[in-house]
C-alpha cells in the first residue's frame, strides 16, 4: 500500500512522457514527475520516495525533502492566507493548508507556528494543524528518567521553555537547567529528569 505523507521504498515499473511510474507489492502505482528522476533510474530500481498530494489532489511522488512527514511537528513559515486558510512552506512545491478550524489563533503571512501534519479522514489530503495539544499525550508516557530524547523547542514561559518530546509529548525545560541557547522551532537533544 502507497502511504501519503510518509517515505515510501517502491519499484520504478515503467517510464511515460510526464515521468516514471513507480510501484509496490500490492499493485498500486504512483508518478515521480520528469522533474524529480534521480540520475541514472531505470525500470526495477527501488527508489526512497516522499508521497502527497499535489496541486490538483492527485497522488505524486517526489525525491524533495519536506520539512515534515506525516503525524509529526515543525515550524513552518505561513507564505499565503485565503478565505479558507493559510498555507505554509514545508519544502514541496505545493505548500501544506492549515484550515481556520485548525488554527488556535488567525495566521498572518511570515508568521512561523509548531504545526502537525494529519491525514484529514474525510478528504484524505494532507494537512496541518495548530491545535496540538489535541496530537499530544500525556497518557501512557514511555519515558523514564535520564532516557535520552529529541526536543522541539516551543514558546518560552515565566518558568523555562515548553517543548515537545518525541513528537509525541508536551514537556517544560526549567529556566535554570537551560544551559545553551536555543532557537524556537529548532530540534535538540534533551533528557528526562
Amino acid at each position: 500500500m502507497i502511504n501519503l505523507g510518509v517515505y515510501n521504498s517502491l519499484v520504478v515499473l515503467r517510464r511515460a512522457e510526464q515521468g516514471l511510474y513507480l510501484g509496490d507489492d500490492s499493485g498500486e502505482s504512483v508518478l515521480l514527475p520528469n522533474k524529480y528522476i534521480p540520475t541514472g533510474a531505470e525500470i526495477g530500481d527501488r527508489l526512497n520516495i516522499f508521497i502527497y498530494n499535489d496541486s490538483e489532489d492527485r497522488i505524486i511522488a517526489t525525491t524533495l525533502t519536506p520539512h515534515v512527514t506525516l503525524n509529526k511537528f515543525a515550524c513552518l513559515e505561513v507564505v499565503s492566507v485565503t478565505n479558507h486558510g493559510a498555507f505554509l512552506d514545508w519544502g514541496l512545491a505545493k505548500d501544506i493548508f492549515v484550515p481556520f478550524s485548525e488554527q488556535s489563533k488567525k495566521l498572518e503571512v511570515e508568521q512561523h507556528p509548531i504545526v502537525f501534519l494529519y491525514l484529514d479522514k474525510i478528504t484524505n489530503r494532507l494537512a496541518a494543524s495548530c491545535k496540538l495539544n489535541k496530537f499530544l499525550s500525556n497518557e501512557n508516557i514511555e519515558l523514564k528518567e535520564k532516557d535520552e530524547v529529541e526536543l522541539l523547542i516551543a514558546e518560552k514561559t515565566d518558568i523555562g521553555i515548553n517543548v515537545i518530546i518525541n513528537d509525541c509529548y508536551r514537556g517544560i525545560l526549567y529556566q535554570n537547567e537551560i544551559f545553551q541557547t536555543l532557537q524556537y522551532g529548532s530540534r535538540v537533544r534533551g533528557y528526562i529528569k
